[in-house]
């Protein structure tokens, strides 16, 4: 989705982590990871993101460590199994690393940042296990702002950080909702669908080959 109004030159792209640059390509460890709960993948996800706490999680009145050890509170596992039960909800999980080279290129010419609700260990995982943050300019997360997409608030936050206009910037996100919040706003925006649609849509917003 784009915006079909008049933009000044575009300045800054902003990535989503969640979904666009981290992605579930295997459902197939997190299913088995519920199965084994006595759970469903749906109620388990709802568990961990979901609800009342998980929107605390992720404007960071509650920290990580403390939602997944209330996860193992809720799924009758001992708090000390939190470890384990992220590393297992998390195991068909992937670093979208040919993506994050593209972002890399990019900036050089741009400038390029994070809008991603998120947990409080959303930094250093990017930084220390993805090892992708060096791909951007400013990381703008919910858990850091207290405020979540698509709320204009966390956008607002992002475009300061980089010191750009809304309508000098285009977001890229895998929720309708979030792309709508930023297109709002005055941003342009893609809808991720897949890694080539996302990158063939941005070249346009671009008006060149990435």
């Amino acid at each position: 989705m784009q915006s079909v109004f008049g933009f000044s030159k575009i300045k800054a792209i902003y990535w989503d982590i969640g979904g666009v640059l981290v992605r579930t390509e295997d459902r197939g460890p997190r299913t088995r990871l519920a199965e084994s709960l006595g759970t469903t993948y749906e109620e388990l996800e709802e568990l961990v993101w979901g609800g009342e706490r998980g929107r605390l999680a992720q404007l960071g009145q509650i920290e990580e460590a403390e939602q997944w050890r209330f996860a193992c509170r809720s799924l009758g596992l001992d708090e000390q199994q939190a470890g384990w039960l992220k590393a297992g909800f998390f195991a068909g999980d992937r670093v979208d690393t040919e993506l994050a080279e593209v972002i890399r290129g990019l900036r050089r010419k741009y400038k390029t940042g994070v809008i991603s609700n998120a947990m409080s260990d959303a930094r250093c995982f990017l930084e220390e296990e993805a090892r992708i943050a060096d791909a951007f300019d400013a990381l703008t997360y919910s858990y850091a702002v207290g405020i979540m997409k698509p709320q204009p608030g966390i956008f607002r936050a992002a475009l300061e950080a980089l010191d750009v206009q809304a309508g000098q910037a285009v977001f890229v996100d895998d929720f309708e909702r979030n792309v709508l919040g930023a297109w709002e706003l005055g941003m342009q925006a893609v809808h991720f669908k897949t890694p080539v649609q996302a990158l063939q849509e941005l070249e346009e917003v671009l008006g060149g080959v990435i």
